[in-house]
């Protein structure tokens, strides 16, 4: 085994010392209020909202509210909670994140580390801390590759060691999956992983936490040794590091959720207000006596008409109605101050605001950022915390593999936002900048920069073929011919 800072080897018989404590645990975790809020975020996120589950009501002769499924019940859905958080999450992790090192090897070596399958881990990152307020990114190595795998919060309690949730002493992840039983049906079965210093310890959730003997007991590393016996490691830390959306990790579905169920519930009442139906039109019938008027009503809407009787009693014979008008002006004015309401407490933006109109300048744009920028800042502090301590783990990969000790090298982080910009005025600026700033900052602000290093290096290989085509005796002196001597 090289060199590596982990614990000692792996004791496939340790287990935890209380698990009756951590049952307890479990129990108070699966109810809290901030697992339960998790959930939420996914299903309105996947479209479930409040008011599939609506039933229409009416008062009955006693005054009482009860269920009348004669009334039109539209069940209207706009999703902008999802539209927002996809947003966000693109804005600040849709384009692939730049490492920065004063070391060019060790920043070659980190963006191998994080390809595009990485690049695709933490896009699910970004969505799911948006989404939740908290993802949790687990760093393992398989294939002699440093690899990310990512849990939703909802899956994972946590046991913190500080009031600042920066270390963890140990952490349980809960999930569910389909397996058979004896008679071949279908069942769920809840499964639990305990993270804790020894590696991961399995177990089957029944209310209780019972062994797992279908899984066996993992270390987090396992390493061939030349003799070719399989031996099990540990890190010094918990591989699971914690990426928060904001500092109360807290899901953005509570900034929201009341707007969102009343945009909900404005649209499907302007399409019930719409549908023909016996409530939205009454019906005044003349000279009907003795006839009952739920069958009245039912036959004309049967048939489609109403047959008209004569006089009786001086009365006109006929039917009238009595329509109740739907104000679609006024349902739209509220839908538009309800999506602005989403947009803003969101901290979004609106890419079809006036200020984007036509041919915007750098400054229109920047305004129509501003509030997601600002949430976007935030966001990047929690993550630039939680790369440098993923980064720990693969500067231990590196160094296990012989590829070099990177541990005190600093290291940048860069997210490059997925922003709108006016390129031709961000170009005229760069142009402008030229003998004021250095020619490889200029090439960072470029707006058709994909790669810097790449870019100066061809800037070099041109400016080098440039100079050399411009001197007609380029390498007609101090060449040596067969003999030795200076070719004339």
């Amino acid at each position: 085994m090289r060199k590596l800072n982990l614990k000692s080897r792996y004791d496939a018989h340790s287990k935890m010392s209380d698990i009756r404590f951590l049952e307890e645990e479990i129990k108070v975790w699966l109810v809290s209020e901030e697992r339960k809020l998790q959930i939420l975020a996914e299903r309105y996120y996947a479209g479930k909202h409040d008011i599939l589950q609506r039933i229409r009501k009416t008062l009955n002769k006693d005054g009482d509210l009860v269920p009348n499924d004669k009334l039109p019940n539209n069940r209207i859905v706009d999703n902008q909670f999802a539209i927002h958080v996809d947003k966000k999450a693109n804005y600040i992790l849709g384009k692939p994140l730049t490492f920065s090192s004063g070391n060019d090897e060790y920043t070659k070596k980190l963006n191998k580390v994080f390809g595009p399958r990485a690049m695709r881990t933490f896009w699910m990152v970004g969505h799911g801390a948006t989404l939740c307020g908290l993802h949790w990114v687990y760093a393992y190595i398989k294939d002699d590759e440093m690899r990310f795998a990512s849990f939703p919060a909802s899956e994972i309690m946590p046991e913190w060691a500080d009031a600042e949730h920066t270390e963890l002493d140990c952490a349980v992840r809960f999930f569910t999956v389909e397996e058979y039983d004896e008679n071949g049906n279908k069942i769920d079965v809840h499964k639990v992983q305990v993270f804790d210093g020894n590696g991961i310890t399995p177990f089957i959730w029944d209310g209780e936490l019972k062994p797992d003997y279908d899984t066996p007991t993992e270390p987090y590393i396992t390493v061939t040794e030349p003799s070719g016996a399989v031996q099990g490691y540990n890190w010094d830390r918990l591989p699971l590091v914690p990426f928060k959306g904001n500092r109360e990790e807290q899901s953005i579905l509570c900034r929201v959720k009341c707007i969102q169920d009343a945009y909900n519930l404005l649209l499907s009442d302007f399409a019930n207000g719409m549908e023909s139906s016996p409530f939205n039109t009454i019906l005044v019938i003349k000279n009907a006596m003795g006839e009952d008027l739920g069958n009245l009503v039912e036959k004309i809407y049967k048939n489609g008409g109403v047959l008209v009787g004569t006089n009786f009693q001086g009365v006109e014979s006929g039917v009238d109605t009595i329509e109740i008008k739907v104000n679609a002006e006024n349902y739209k004015t509220i839908l538009e101050l309800l999506k602005k309401a989403i947009i803003e407490n969101m901290r979004s933006f609106d890419a079809k605001d006036e200020r984007m109109s036509g041919n915007p300048n750098q400054m229109n744009i920047q305004s129509v950022y501003s509030e997601i920028d600002i949430d976007a800042n935030a966001m990047e502090t929690e993550f630039q915390a939680s790369f440098e301590d993923l980064l720990w783990f693969v500067d231990k990969f590196l160094d296990n593999k012989g590829e070099g000790d990177y541990e005190d090298e600093p290291v940048e982080v860069i997210f490059n936002r997925d922003i709108l910009i006016n390129e031709k005025e961000s170009i005229e600026n760069c142009i402008a900048s030229m003998n004021i700033l250095s020619e490889q900052t200029v090439i960072e602000q470029h707006p058709w920069t994909k790669d810097v290093q790449k870019e100066m290096e061809r800037r070099k290989a041109e400016q080098t073929e440039q100079k050399e085509a411009a001197d007609p005796y380029n390498n007609s002196f101090n060449q040596k011919n067969e003999g030795g001597a200076l070719n004339e």
